[in-house]
């Protein structure tokens, strides 16, 4: 791995193996990690029993720590998938952002972190060929099992940077007045089923709105609309659908 002009401390993580052969790194995935301290959070990335790890590891001071080599698989993303594929780990490099999480006490991360994070994802992307929409919260793509790095996580702030998939007001789509909600059926959940597919989102085009749908636009709204995330196709939701979609295409 080629010399960071970013000053990081290594942590060494015993938790990570070879990559298959041949595989690409394209794919940049951003936690958060979930505990009630970094002590804890760091403790368990290096904790060998655990089982878990990621590449990089920034605290809230914007301090970052590499635990495991880019050229190593990181075990960060578990049961997940991204446009068909499902061994995130082997083409992908993992991000944990130390924030408390849901569970602990949710808070904004503060702007020496982000900074951090925006360096940091800058000089990961000018060495792999992560496209913008393969830079994902771990949200994205295990929506049933995770919520991080959530709603506060300021998605377009590193957007303008360069890092990621942000909507704008220059796509143009159809309107869409519905509202959406569990249970309900039809041609328009169809196309919003196909527009969070076109993104790369693990959805069936089903026509109905199950679990697993619902569970899926959460995900988007917590990346796309994180003002609120209800898992109602609102026309809001819709709209912000048909504009990611339009984009990564």
């Amino acid at each position: 791995m080629s010399a960071s002009p970013m000053e990081i401390r290594d942590r060494p993580s015993p938790n990570h193996d070879a990559r298959p052969s041949g595989c690409v790194i394209d794919m940049l995935i951003l936690h958060y990690t979930g505990m009630a301290n970094a002590a804890l959070a760091l403790d368990r990335l290096l904790d060998p029993v655990a089982k878990v790890s990621a590449h990089y590891f920034v605290d809230e001071d914007g301090t970052v720590s590499r635990l495991v080599d880019e050229s190593r698989r990181a075990w960060h993303a578990g049961v997940a998938s991204w446009q068909g594929r499902h061994d995130i780990n082997a083409v992908s490099i993992g991000i944990e952002i130390v924030n408390p999480g849901h569970e602990h006490g949710y808070r904004p991360f503060p702007p020496a972190q982000m900074r951090s994070v925006k360096a940091l994802c800058q000089d990961i992307l000018g060495r792999h060929p992560v496209p913008p929409r393969h830079v994902l919260g771990h949200s994205d793509i295990a929506p049933e099992r995770r919520t991080d790095p959530g709603e506060l996580f300021d998605w377009a702030e590193l957007a303008e940077a360069g890092i990621g998939v942000w909507p704008n007001e220059n796509v143009v789509v159809g309107e869409m007045g519905l509202t959406l909600r569990a249970g309900d059926s039809g041609s328009a959940v169809a196309a919003i089923q196909r527009g969070l597919a076109d993104i790369g989102y693990a959805v069936p085009i089903s026509g109905g709105i199950d679990a697993r749908t619902e569970a899926v636009v959460r995900a988007f709204q917590r990346h796309f609309r994180g003002a609120r995330v209800d898992g109602v196709i609102d026309p809001e939701t819709a709209q912000l659908v048909f504009r990611v979609a339009e984009l990564v295409r």
